[in-house]
């Protein structure tokens, strides 16, 4: 059980800011290991996403498999089973939303699922194709 009220714990959440997570970090090396370095990260667009190449609209998102619901190895906890469902499909709805405004407004949108990290050869391939390398 919660020492805080809904209220309160949304505004403790609220402010937590995820940038540069070891996720983050071990992507990032890859791209550098990989020679792809033009990129910024978190760059100010829909859906700030954790690597942007702004001068040819290439946007990475680097998806957690347990928080954006990854159908291959995301996982739900076994408490508060409702709420987790509606966060998490909710989420993933989110990351639809995103795509499709992104690609509106001209970019090109690539997704890496955290657990393509343990080979980054294959989604650093699909990012070098994205980039036109």
């Amino acid at each position: 059980m919660d020492i805080f009220d809904k209220k309160k714990r949304s505004e403790i959440m609220s402010k937590i800011k995820g940038k540069e997570t070891k996720l983050e970090l071990k992507l990032r090396d890859a791209l550098l290991e990989a020679g792809i370095t033009e990129f910024k990260m978190h760059y100010n667009i829909t859906g700030k996403p954790d690597f942007a190449f702004p001068e040819i609209k290439v946007a990475l998102f680097l998806d957690s498999c347990f928080w954006h619901n990854c159908p291959k190895c995301g996982s739900k906890p076994q408490t508060n089973e409702e709420f987790w469902e509606n966060k998490l499909k909710r989420n993933a709805q989110r990351d639809r939303e995103v795509n499709r405004q992104l690609k509106g407004e001209g970019w090109k949108v690539i997704r890496v699922w955290e657990h393509e990290l343990g080979n980054p050869e294959k989604p650093i391939k699909r990012i070098l194709k994205a980039l036109g390398k």
